[in-house]
């Protein structure tokens, strides 16, 4: 099973950071994933459903711990890369020109 997207919704949150969704295999989503900031760092807590004794449950979960660790560092290295990256501006549609490289040059008429 590999995980095809990633889905990061950066939150301006003390201790939750993101919300993720993920697609596995193009074909199964998984949302509501969220990225918390916890005592030992950063971590990623999967979808869950609080029961009537007021505990959760988590609904999805990998089955494994090399699941388990595969899914986090994908969403964690995905996460990380977003927030270091300065926010875009609006209409913008990607990166800009690298400096100090040469403008690209167009064909004449």
């Amino acid at each position: 099973m590999e995980i095809t997207d990633v889905k990061v919704i950066p939150v301006d949150d003390e201790k939750l950071k993101a919300f993720v969704s993920l697609v596995f295999d193009q074909c199964f989503v998984v949302t509501d994933i969220k990225i918390i900031n916890g005592p030992k760092g950063l971590f990623v807590s999967m979808p869950s459903k609080k029961r009537k004794d007021g505990t959760f449950k988590d609904i999805a979960h990998p089955l494994n711990n090399q699941m388990r660790q595969y899914l986090e560092e994908k969403v964690l290295s995905v996460y990380k890369q977003q927030v270091a990256q300065p926010a875009a501006a609006p209409g913008a549609s990607g990166p800009g020109p690298t400096p100090g490289a040469e403008p690209a040059s167009t064909p004449e008429a």
